[in-house]
């Protein structure tokens, strides 16, 4: 099964970029990159060293409701181009992350959370949204719980 690594979509990267209100209502903090550990949920490059990044609070739901969740996301602070939702992301430095499953109506599919190597999220993301109550999932921190990305059927 062909599956699509959904990055931040534009519109919400360009509204943070330009100094939008995050989850919190807050403006986006400033930082620079050391150029390790700091992947841009938009491009999903990891920030360069020496570049201005965003530190903020971000729901990747359409609206608040109990299983939303939000948390702490970066950002390059300058416009960059969406990354390729084709590929693998070669952003996901870490040994493993949590892989999730949601309903076509936003909330958590039970049994489908798990800490997974990330060489075996494709393989696991498949599984998983051949399901019929699985309509996408999320890449979450093993560590943190952060949201990196979203996974869908391709197509």
């Amino acid at each position: 099964m062909p599956l699509s690594y959904e990055a931040l979509p534009t519109e919400i990267a360009r509204h943070y970029q330009r100094g939008g209100a995050d989850a919190n209502g807050q403006s986006p903090e400033r930082a620079l990159s050391d150029g390790a550990g700091v992947p841009c949920r938009h491009c999903m490059k990891i920030v360069p060293a020496g570049q201005e990044y965003l530190i903020l609070s971000h729901r990747p739901f359409p609206a608040p409701q109990p299983y939303a969740e939000q948390g702490p996301i970066f950002l390059c602070a300058q416009e960059c181009g969406r990354g390729d939702t084709a590929a693998f992301p070669a952003f996901l430095l870490s040994d493993s992350y949590i892989l999730r499953g949601y309903s076509d109506t936003d909330r958590i599919v039970y049994g489908t959370g798990a800490v997974t190597a990330t060489t075996d999220i494709p393989d696991a993301a498949e599984t998983l949204l051949a399901r019929q109550d699985v309509a996408y999932l999320h890449v979450r921190s093993a560590q943190n719980n952060c949201y990196h990305l979203r996974i869908e059927k391709a197509g």
